[in-house]
């Protein structure tokens, strides 16, 4: 027995269906009001960071570094000077010996003796011309008073010119002896460092023989010869008449960096450059004097010469990864608008990690190094600048909270942190 008629179940019916149709009117509202702050959620995104450099102009010193090795300011080969017999070599290997220090003892024992036979010769030279004296003083009387003949005054008197001669004579000879008794002792020529003896004790070594017996070297200062391109030099010479670089002064320092890249505390300077280009390479070579009181350089070692050559004025240090090279080198620019702007510069030269420009860019330019590929996956019109850091440098201080965005700083690290979120 049913206890509805059929105008109460056609009531339930029309009930159910007007709740159904509400829940499917609320379901659509509230699925429309999702869509609307998805999309006002899109556009409140916030624009992506770019990090920049701003960029101010200073004035920058031009420099290459050419290939040389060191050379010694002077170089003496020992040789003997007189033959014999080496009794003694008198000075340690390696070690710094100064001018007239003896170094080899050659056996004298000849030398000597042909001393000794000088000087007899030399004291009966003598005893021949004291005797030529008194004879002469004699005979001038006598032949005044011709109580003897012209003739034989005559003889007296060439007798006396040969005695006379004859003194000269030994007195050249002991000299001469002298020499090579003070040769059979050899001594330093320079002061310097002295390498390895290349003979030893009982070598018998004779004047104008083949061998050396030992090399000085004087290593303070040290020369250091290098090359450099005539194009370039023409290049740079044309530059300084076009009015874009600054010669710089005479008394050109140098700096030195060794085979490790490290730099020689010590500056030198440039003592000359060569006005005439060598035919077979078309190089022009320059000469350097740098000091070397603690010898940390040595002779024949390969160095690098840091050669400033001139000054460009109002010139800017731009990081490499920011500069587009090409026929046309260009940079991003970041504008008062925040928007990325294009620039053409001018790339003079490499230095360290940065290109120098001269012309192109302007004081307080805001010029992009990393995040780029970040504002072109996501076309946004507008930029967050924010300044770059080096990767490896120090980290500045931490900024104030209320500092904007520009104000802090970033990282190649968070360039890619931030590409990694927005993909």
């Amino acid at each position: 027995m049913s206890y509805f008629t059929p105008n109460t179940t056609n009531t339930l019916k029309l009930a159910a269906l007007a709740a159904a149709t509400m829940l499917a009117l609320s379901a659509c509202n509230q699925g429309g009001d999702n869509a609307s702050a998805q999309k006002g959620t899109e556009q409140e995104a916030p624009a992506p960071l770019v990090g920049v450099v701003t960029v101010q102009p200073q004035n920058i010193t031009l420099s290459t570094e050419l290939p040389g090795r060191l050379e010694s300011r002077r170089i003496a080969d020992i040789l003997p000077q007189v033959g014999g017999i080496i009794k003694k070599r008198l000075f340690q290997e390696g070690s710094y010996v100064r001018a007239g220090q003896p170094l080899y003892q050659i056996d004298d024992a000849v030398y000597t003796t042909a001393l000794e036979n000088a000087r007899a010769q030399l004291a009966s030279a003598q005893s021949a011309l004291a005797k030529a004296n008194a004879d002469l003083s004699r005979y001038k009387p006598l032949v005044e008073a011709d109580a003897i003949s012209k003739q034989e005054y005559d003889a007296a008197v060439a007798a006396k010119r040969s005695a006379e001669a004859s003194v000269k004579a030994a007195r050249a000879g002991i000299n001469a002896a002298q020499i090579n008794v003070n040769y059979s002792r050899i001594t330093a020529p320079i002061s310097g460092y002295i390498g390895q003896s290349f003979v030893s004790e009982g070598t018998l070594v004779s004047p104008g023989g083949p061998s050396k017996l030992a090399t000085i070297q004087q290593t303070d200062p040290m020369y250091v010869n290098v090359t450099q391109s005539a194009a370039e030099v023409m290049q740079l010479r044309q530059d300084i008449a076009d009015g874009k670089m600054q010669s710089v002064n005479g008394g050109v320092e140098i700096e030195i960096k060794l085979e490790n890249g490290t730099l020689y505390p010590l500056k030198g300077r440039l003592l000359f450059a060569d006005p005439t280009v060598d035919q077979t390479t078309g190089q022009v070579t320059l000469r350097a004097e740098v000091p070397n009181p603690d010898n940390i350089l040595l002779p024949g070692l390969y160095v690098r010469v840091v050669l400033p050559q001139a000054d460009i004025p109002n010139a800017f240090a731009v990081p490499q990864q920011a500069v587009t090279r090409g026929e046309s080198n260009s940079v991003m620019i970041v504008n008062a608008e925040n928007s990325l702007e294009p620039r053409q510069v001018n790339v003079v030269q490499q230095q360290g990690n940065n290109w120098i420009i001269s012309d192109g860019l302007q004081a307080g330019d805001k010029v992009v190094v990393n995040g780029l590929s970040i504002v072109g996956m996501s076309g946004a019109k507008k930029v967050t600048p924010q300044e770059w850091t080096a990767p490896g440098s120090e980290a500045p201080a931490p900024t104030d909270m209320n500092n904007t965005a520009s104000d802090t700083e970033i990282t190649s690290d968070d360039a890619d942190q931030a590409a990694s979120t927005a993909q």
